[in-house]
């Protein structure tokens, strides 16, 4: 019998999601296997992975709202807008080392609504039908175009600068790495995001993803596969 529907991965960090697809098409034996939105080798957290006839729900679950926890460092930006990349801009001063509370909330209220993101260059965004990021490799650097994007709350969890915690829910499309950028650049200063988990897509949930390990160790593991023809219309909101 063949597998279809929808399988919750925690996604460990250093490895890509490709690499999470190609491990679940070998666990599983089947062909059909595709994820339903990127998560950077430094990312963490939930990545949706389709089987089968899933494959077809591809473009539904990439439009979901996402929600992320996300470390932002001041002090330094960087060629990729993470820890990934090489050290593009240093701040002149140790001044973020003391800004205070209200500043920095006051910085992420100014984010939440449509706003216009530009996508990095390390990204999958297309220009003349090529990659960013494989221009970006290359040296090359492009004009971007804006995009609407939206983030229905920002909120900081935690301050210890130079590092910054804030838990944000947002449309499809928008760069958390580039969100950083920009909020340091809000409040003066380079930055970057030195660590991210994503915690929900639409209504689907982290605490509900199975580690890698598990899925690998449990000889029932496909039993962890959510059937899509059965949960999709209560799952998705």
């Amino acid at each position: 019998m063949s597998l279809n529907g929808i399988l919750l991965v925690n996604k460990p960090t250093g490895i890509t999601s490709h690499d999470v697809v190609d491990f679940i098409r070998k666990r599983f034996g089947v062909k059909k296997v595709g994820h339903g939105g990127t998560l950077d080798p430094l990312a963490t957290g939930l990545l949706i992975i389709m089987i089968g006839k899933a494959t077809k729900l591809s473009q539904k679950i990439i439009g979901l709202d996402k929600t992320y926890l996300a470390e932002m460092t001041l002090g330094f930006s960087t060629t990729t807008g993470d820890l990934a990349g090489e050290v593009i801009g240093k701040a002149i001063d140790t001044g973020y080392l003391k800004l205070t509370k209200g500043q920095i909330e006051e910085a992420a209220v100014s984010f939440v609504g449509e706003i216009d993101q530009v996508p990095p260059m390390y990204s999958a965004v297309k220009y003349q039908g090529k990659r960013l990021y494989k221009l970006a490799r290359l040296g090359i650097q492009v004009p971007r175009a804006s995009r609407k994007v939206k983030i229905y709350e920002l909120t900081i969890e935690n301050i210890n600068l130079p590092t910054v915690v804030f838990d944000t829910k947002c449309s499809r499309g928008l760069y958390i790495r580039q969100l950083c950028v920009d909020f340091g650049l809000k409040l003066g200063y380079p930055a970057h995001l030195s660590k991210m988990v994503r915690t929900s897509v639409g209504a689907f949930k982290i605490d509900k993803a199975y580690e890698m390990n598990e899925i690998m160790n449990n000889s029932n593991s496909e039993n962890f596969v959510l059937k899509t023809d059965r949960i999709w219309d209560s799952i998705i909101k």
